[in-house]
C-alpha cells in the first residue's frame, strides 16, 4: 500500500509535467509565422520565424499564419461609362506584411483576407470600369488591367497585404449590348458588301466602255482596209479556210479533207 500511495502522486506528477510539455512547445512549418497572444501583455509586436518554440502554458497562446503567396478571386457586378452593366472578375496574388503581421492579427484576425479583399476588390473595380465606354473595355484592356492592378496594391498596402499580382480573368457585357455588337456588326458587313458590289459595277461599267471603244475602233480599222481594196477580204476568206481544214483535220468523224484545205478559196468570188 505504501507503495502505491507513492506510486500514484507520482504517475499524476508525471502527467502533469507532460502535459506542460506538450502545450509548451509548438512548431513553425516553412512559410509560416506565428503571433503571440500573452494574457498580461498582449499581442508580441515581433512574429516568430520557422522551427520549434516554447511558450507558457494557458498565459500564451501562438497563432500560425501563412505568409506565402495564395491566389484568390474577385468578382464585381458594375456599370461602365456609357451606362452597360458589366461583369467583370480579377485573380490576385496576396500574402501578408511579415512585418505587420501583429497588427493584421490585432485589427483584421486571422481570417484578414475574408474581411478586406472582396470590398476593395469591389471598390476598385467599380471605380476603374466607370471610367471606361463598354467597347473603351476592350480595345484598352491593358490599360484598365494596369488601373485596376496599381489601384488595389495601394488599397490593400494601406491594410499591411501585399499583392504580387492582378489580372483581368474575365470580361463579360449585357444580353442587350451583346446583341447590340452583334447587329452592328452584321451592319458593318452588309456595308462592306454593298460596296464592295458597287466597286465591282463601276469596273464593269468602264470594262464595257472599254470594250466597246475598242470594236469601234476596230470597225473603223476594218471598214477603212475594205474601202482601200479586195486584200483585206482575201486575207479574211484564207484564215477563215485555215480554220476550218484544222477543226475537220482534227474531228474523228472526217476522213478526207479536200486536197490542199482550200475549201473556201474555190468559192465565188462575186
Amino acid at each position: 500500500m505504501n507503495f502505491l500511495n507513492r506510486l500514484i502522486p507520482t504517475a499524476l506528477g508525471l502527467g502533469t509535467i507532460l502535459s506542460l510539455t506538450q502545450t509548451s512547445i509548438y512548431n513553425v512549418d516553412g512559410g509560416q509565422r506565428a503571433i503571440i497572444f500573452d494574457r498580461i501583455s498582449g499581442v508580441k509586436e515581433k512574429a516568430i520565424g520557422e522551427g520549434t518554440h516554447f511558450v507558457i502554458p494557458w498565459l500564451q497562446t501562438p497563432y500560425i499564419f501563412d505568409i506565402r503567396t495564395t491566389p484568390r478571386n474577385i468578382r464585381s457586378e458594375t456599370g461602365s461609362k456609357d451606362l452597360q452593366t458589366i461583369s467583370i472578375s480579377v485573380r490576385v496574388l496576396f500574402k501578408p506584411d511579415i512585418e505587420k503581421l501583429s497588427t493584421i492579427f490585432s485589427k483584421l484576425g486571422m481570417d484578414y483576407d475574408e474581411r478586406i479583399l472582396p470590398s476593395l476588390g469591389n471598390e476598385v473595380l467599380k471605380s476603374v470600369v466607370a471610367q471606361y465606354d463598354a467597347s473603351e473595355l476592350i480595345t484598352q484592356r491593358e490599360s484598365v488591367s494596369r488601373e485596376i492592378r496599381e489601384g488595389l496594391t495601394k488599397r490593400a498596402k494601406e491594410f499591411n497585404v501585399l499583392l504580387d499580382d492582378v489580372s483581368i480573368t474575365h470580361l463579360s457585357f449585357s444580353q442587350d449590348f451583346t446583341n447590340a455588337i452583334e447587329h452592328k456588326q452584321v451592319a458593318q458587313q452588309d456595308a462592306e458588301r454593298s460596296k464592295y458590289i458597287v466597286l465591282k459595277n463601276e469596273q464593269e461599267k468602264k470594262a464595257a466602255i472599254i470594250r466597246a471603244e475598242g470594236e469601234a475602233e476596230a470597225a473603223k480599222l476594218i471598214s477603212t482596209a475594205m474601202a482601200s481594196g479586195p486584200g483585206f477580204i482575201e486575207l479574211r476568206r484564207i484564215e477563215a479556210s485555215k480554220d476550218i481544214a484544222e477543226s475537220l483535220a482534227k474531228s474523228k468523224s472526217v476522213t478526207y479533207v479536200p486536197e490542199g484545205g482550200n475549201m473556201l478559196l474555190n468559192m465565188n468570188k462575186n
